[in-house]
């Protein structure tokens, strides 16, 4: 399996990923005070929206470049 292949693959997976899912979220622990031996932490959770067109296009250019590394030279 070639590179361009493995990439055209990887970007419509990612691509249909971000579609179905509409983005994703994590836990950040950050550190606000230290008073010698206390440690005073706050976990905030943060979101990533992955807009609709954005995944559409990773979509799109995934099968433009999935064909093209199919194609004989």
């Amino acid at each position: 399996m070639t590179a361009l292949r493995i990439v055209g693959a990887l970007l419509l997976v990612l691509g249909l990923a971000g579609f179905l899912t509409g983005g994703f979220s994590f836990t950040k622990d950050t550190t606000q005070a230290k008073l010698g031996p206390l440690e005073l932490t706050v976990k905030e959770k943060e979101s990533v929206n992955i807009p609709q067109w954005m995944s559409l296009g990773a979509m799109v250019l995934g099968g433009v470049v999935l064909v093209l590394g199919f194609r004989k030279r």
